[in-house]
């Protein structure tokens, strides 16, 4: 089994998130000893934005790139092959202001492509990264799932169901802490679900 775990969390130790991950790769590696782990930190190795010479590199012939758009095709294959080549992907994703660190959305355009992760046919468009398993570990200040009202704020876990699933990828998890900001005691709590969860997962 190959495993990639990404952290994008901007805080470094503090982070509630590179905690879960950190557990549910550990997790994963106790049961299966011999899978393949690569680790990749959006946070420090931070993927630029896409722009013209990013994605204009993909309708024009290579041996017509320039030299931006060369380094931009060659970095974007790396992180897509990564990607491809992962049986499960650990994800850590803390909520930023009702969404996801930009960080990570970076990422994501770059493995987001059409023809190579997902295709579009007469009868719609079809995801290509089918067979994976993706796990979010997902942290939030405040409590959205049983909120209602803060529900609808929740761009953050929808967005990544929904892309995941568009590129083909049917089985998404979701380890939550949530609450983190409400308080040491709720914090507490949430870690010692959050763990429930992670073993739960790998039972």
């Amino acid at each position: 089994m190959k495993l990639l775990h990404i952290d994008s969390s901007v805080l470094g130790d503090n982070s509630v998130s590179r905690k879960l991950t950190a557990n549910i790769t550990k997790a994963y590696q106790a049961a299966n000893p011999t899978a393949q782990v690569e680790y990749l930190d959006l946070a420090v190795s931070e993927p630029s934005h896409l722009s013209g010479e990013a994605l204009g590199h993909r309708f024009v012939p290579a041996d017509s790139h320039t030299e931006v758009q060369k380094r931009e095709a060659a970095y974007g294959e790396a992180l897509l092959s990564q990607f491809l080549a992962a049986d499960v992907i650990v994800v850590g994703a803390p909520m930023y202001n009702f969404s996801i660190p930009s960080q990570l959305k970076s990422w994501i355009d770059r493995i987001a492509v059409a023809g190579r992760t997902f295709k579009y046919t007469e009868n719609g468009p079809v995801g290509l990264a089918t067979g994976k398993t993706v796990v979010v570990a997902s942290s939030r200040g405040g409590v959205y799932s049983s909120n209602e009202a803060l529900r609808a704020l929740d761009h953050q876990e929808a967005y990544l169901r929904t892309v995941f699933g568009f590129v083909g990828i049917t089985d998404v998890r979701f380890v939550r802490a949530e609450g983190v900001s409400q308080g040491d005691a709720k914090k507490a709590e949430a870690f010692a679900n959050a763990e429930k969860e992670i073993a739960a997962l790998t039972a």
